[in-house]
């Protein structure tokens, strides 16, 4: 096992209800509703889809750089103030480092948002860190894994990703990845080189390290 990815939101920690808050907050300045079921059309995805999606959703006649703009503003004022860490992310971490696997951090977030999340988790905790500014295209593309596998100088094949939503689980696969999947609010079924369990307390070290072949 050459090296471990973590995906961010809802994986690493538990910031999709602050992404639920913001975008509600977002949507009542455009004039409309946000629920739970439009949050779960962006599972994973980018901030422009986010924009695009709420901006056709409320009809509002606000420039998309505007809405970007309140979208990040929001999620670092909230997440600077502090974070929960998903159960099990932390420890895994430290064992990780403990055995001396390099560990990366992969999200569809933007800098700014995965900075004020690094803030309370610990940046020197990771190797390498990619966001979607780091990137062309963002999950379910398999760019943003096999970016962070060429910066650490490593092979996709002896990599494996730890992932919440479809979008990234697809974007792992397609780089050559292994998977641990710990589903938020989508479901992800068990398939050949990916482990789906309910929290990431449930896997260790050598756990990771079974999914790649031998």
């Amino acid at each position: 096992m050459q090296a471990v990815f973590f995906d961010m939101d809802g994986l690493l920690v538990d910031s999709e209800r602050v992404w639920l808050r913001i975008e509600t907050e977002v949507m009542a300045r455009l004039g409309a509703e946000w629920t739970p079921e439009h949050q779960v059309h962006l599972v994973g995805g980018s901030m422009e889809r986010t924009v695009d999606y709420m901006l056709a959703v409320s009809g509002a006649d606000v420039p998309p750089r505007t809405v970007r703009e309140w979208m990040v503003t929001g999620m670092v004022s909230r997440l600077t103030a502090g974070v929960h860490v998903m159960p099990g992310a932390s420890e895994l971490l430290d064992a990780l480092r403990a055995e001396g696997v390099p560990v990366g951090l992969v999200t569809s977030s933007l800098k700014d948002i995965a900075d004020a999340v690094l803030k309370s988790v610990g940046r020197d905790r990771f190797d390498v860190v990619v966001t979607a500014d780091d990137v062309t295209r963002t999950k379910p593309d398999p760019e943003p894994y096999l970016t962070a596998a060429r910066l650490l100088g490593v092979q996709p094949v002896r990599c494996v990703v730890l992932e919440d939503s479809p979008n990234g689980v697809a974007a792992a696969t397609a780089a050559g990845c292994a998977v641990v999947a710990v589903p938020s609010l989508l479901p992800i079924e068990p398939a050949p080189g990916r482990l789906v369990v309910s929290s990431l307390t449930e896997v260790g070290v050598a756990d990771l390290r079974d999914l790649l072949p031998s």
